[in-house]
């Protein structure tokens, strides 16, 4: 027999449910309300966008951002209107500001207003796109998106993919994937070779490492007058490395490096990992999409050869941060290494769920990036992404060519966007002179770029990939260079004893 509840603590119980229903209904908002926090927001969004080109591209003073810690999260309630202001002030104003045209350091990220609505949509929807049983639809954009990209590169139909937060997590995907398609176990790893070059992305290197796989032997192949991977003297380790007893397992290669820009050559790479069975990825984080425009696919000629790839669509179709790609040409592969099951997952289908995100990664559950991917391509189509990523290669040769004659000491001719360069004074030490050069550069603020060091010289990088970096910004930051070298080169003092 079933014990009944007394009358009044059933009323009761049934009271405090209702008190903590009216609580939580702040987190509901009625359509009065939703209407005025989007007017908030949107206004500011609206008025941030109006007047990109009157802020400054890096906020050199950075005090503001402490102003976070003094709005502790607890009981108290504030305005969206204060909470925008203080967004404004402590963040958008210190720092790197990436959606705006002077943002040309590092290999800078996108944000393109369509795919923020396409983040409104997908929060509001709240879509689960792990499992195609909860969220097919879903779960088809992503697919459509990564079917694309797929053909973009040149892999085949059976190819599989998956949208990461960005290169990093991409990688970590591919290096897993190769590592279980060549079985390897804890014992194998000292023994295992990975091929790269001093100038591959380290978050490639750190992907080994969080594999289990740090433990391998690496190897440096060697660069060539453009920073490219030699050939040549990949196959002489490959071969030293076999006659050794090691087993060479891995090739990393780059199209667009982080440095300089360089692109490996992909096609004799991946002719020389056929020939001797390795796993060969190419990190194409940076590079991959520039395949849009015609010019540069016989650049890219042999990504399509390769095993794995990654490819950043948070770079080269500009879009927010926290979209990435990676794929395998050999989709179940990618399958069995990241392939699960579950009794509380039993309602799935499994031949749908072969299709799942979460079964081709790390991740179970996952925003849904393809929504900012797919929108924004629908609703654009393909010709502007191409437009714009053309127009930033021009950009690069017009800086290029510039600054030479300026008098600026270059590096090589840029194969995509990237452009490095230095000033070599009339007295004193060039790498002195380019750190006070820099730091003059973030200052001022209008232009943030970026520094490296390439054999020992310490270089400015200029990488041209903000979809609002026009003309006008290049012919400011060389407006910008000329003045400081002029006022550097006269008051030696500021840098000298750098």
């Amino acid at each position: 027999m079933i014990k009944q509840s007394s009358s009044s603590d059933w009323n009761a119980h049934r009271h405090r449910i209702r008190q903590l229903e009216a609580a939580g209904r702040l987190l509901d908002p009625d359509a009065r309300e939703r209407d005025r926090l989007l007017k908030v927001t949107h206004g500011y969004a609206q008025g941030l966008l109006n007047e990109l080109s009157d802020r400054l591209a890096y906020g050199h003073e950075k005090s503001a951002a402490s102003h976070i810690r003094d709005l502790p999260i607890g009981e108290a309630t504030h305005r969206i209107e204060a909470l925008v202001d203080l967004l404004d002030e402590a963040v958008v104003r210190t720092g790197i500001l990436p959606a705006h045209p002077g943002h040309v350091g590092y290999i800078p990220g996108g944000g393109i207003y369509a795919s923020a609505l396409a983040d409104y949509l997908a929060d509001v929807t709240n879509e689960y796109v792990g499992v195609w049983f909860a969220g097919p639809g879903a779960v088809e954009i992503e697919n459509a998106t990564l079917a694309w990209m797929a053909d973009l590169v040149g892999y085949p139909v059976d190819a599989a993919g998956n949208l990461a937060s960005g290169g990093s997590i991409a990688s970590l995907i591919a290096v897993v994937t190769a590592r279980e398609a060549a079985a390897l176990t804890p014992a194998d790893y000292e023994g295992v070779v990975i091929y790269s070059t001093s100038h591959g992305h380290h978050c490639v290197e750190k992907a080994v490492y969080v594999a289990g796989l740090g433990k391998a032997v690496h190897r440096q192949v060697a660069l060539d007058e453009r920073y490219r991977m030699v050939p040549e003297s990949l196959v002489q380790l490959i071969a030293a490395d076999r006659a050794a007893g090691l087993r060479p397992w891995l090739i990393l290669a780059s199209a667009g490096t982080t440095d300089v820009g360089a692109i490996d050559p992909l096609a004799e790479i991946a002719e020389i990992a056929r020939r001797e069975d390795l796993w060969f990825h190419v990190d194409a984080a940076y590079g991959a999409f520039f395949a849009l425009v015609d010019e540069c696919r016989p650049r890219l000629e042999g990504m399509e050869r390769s095993d794995s790839i990654v490819l950043d669509p948070h770079k080269g179709l500009f879009l927010p941060y926290g979209t990435g790609a990676v794929l395998v040409r050999d989709g179940q592969k990618l399958r069995d290494a990241h392939g699960y099951d579950a009794p509380y997952l039993q309602d799935m289908e499994a031949a749908e769920e072969n299709r799942a995100p979460a079964a081709l990664s790390p991740e179970l559950t996952k925003h849904w990036r393809g929504l900012r991917v797919w929108l924004p391509l629908l609703l654009h189509g393909v010709e502007p992404f191409r437009a714009c990523l053309e127009e930033k290669l021009e950009l690069a040769r017009y800086f290029y060519g510039e600054i030479k004659k300026l008098g600026f000491e270059v590096g090589p001719k840029p194969e995509l966007s990237v452009v490095t360069f230095r000033w070599v004074p009339e007295n004193g030490d060039a790498n002195a002179f380019n750190r006070a050069l820099v730091r003059e550069i973030h200052r001022d603020g209008r232009i943030f770029l970026s520094s490296t060091m390439i054999e020992g010289k310490f270089t400015l990088r200029l990488a041209v990939l903000v979809f609002r970096t026009h003309l006008d910004t290049i012919d400011l930051m060389l407006e910008l260079l000329r003045d400081l070298v002029v006022q550097l080169e006269a008051s030696a003092e500021d840098w000298l004893e750098d």
